[in-house]
């Protein structure tokens, strides 16, 4: 028997051994039945034919194929590229079209809150009934101060453990917070700040002004603060 003829009876014993062929393009790990690797080497017309895309992989046409058979050292043929690069190409492409949904949707939220934070600027804060300027403001930590002019603003006290989870969420109830990227300040997060100055002329350092203004927008917006917590969750800004 001659050398070629004994080569060849080997790779034929070889590969009815094989099931199947393990291939990473891209990323993305493939099982190709043996039928499709028709061929031992990479040469024929098919064989460059899918250079481009096994550029992503930093592979070339007729070398051997990222991640192949672990034990066989067999080079794919130009059918089996060309498949594992589809499957590649189709993963990038989906991998875009999600990023393009993600920044989408992020850019209408982003949108949408300024919209609402805007008509909530040009509703006047609900003054509580019976109040005048020389009547006593409230006092203490933010969370007391909130506590108290619930009941001015139509709530009972069941609403408060919505607002202490709204704004622990946006602010951690810090007078002085600051978004760094879209500079939303105080303990309601007011974009811009200035706008708590409708509820008063200390808004950048005074709790309950800025407490006043941010329940008179949740009331104008979100009818309470369970109403604007239960956005907040479901839309990851109220």
């Amino acid at each position: 028997m001659s050398a070629r003829h004994k080569k060849k009876r080997n790779l034929i014993l070889h590969n009815r051994k094989l099931s199947k062929i393990t291939v990473v393009m891209a990323g993305v790990g493939v099982i190709i039945p043996v039928a499709v690797v028709a061929g031992i080497t990479a040469s024929g017309p098919d064989a460059g034919n899918s250079s481009s895309l096994l550029a992503m992989d930093g592979a070339r046409p007729g070398t051997m194929a990222t991640g192949a058979h672990l034990d066989s050292g067999v080079r794919l043929t130009g059918a089996a590229r060309r498949e594992v690069a589809a499957l590649g190409v189709s993963r990038v492409r989906a991998e875009r079209a999600a990023d393009r949904r993600a920044d989408r949707r992020a850019a209408r939220l982003a949108a949408e809150r300024a919209a609402a934070q805007a008509a909530a600027a040009a509703t006047p804060s609900p003054s509580p009934a019976g109040t005048t300027a020389s009547a006593p403001q409230p006092s203490g930590n933010p969370q007391k101060i909130a506590a108290g002019m619930l009941g001015t603003y139509g709530w009972s006290s069941s609403q408060f453990g919505c607002l202490v989870s709204l704004w622990n969420t946006e602010s951690g109830w810090n007078v002085y917070a600051t978004n760094p990227s879209s500079g939303a300040y105080g303990i309601p997060q007011a974009l811009p700040g200035s706008k708590m100055a409708s509820a008063g002329p200390d808004w950048q350092s005074d709790a309950a002004t800025q407490i006043r203004w941010g329940l008179g927008y949740i009331k104008s917006l979100y009818g309470s603060p369970c109403g604007a917590w239960a956005h907040e969750r479901a839309a990851g800004w109220y």
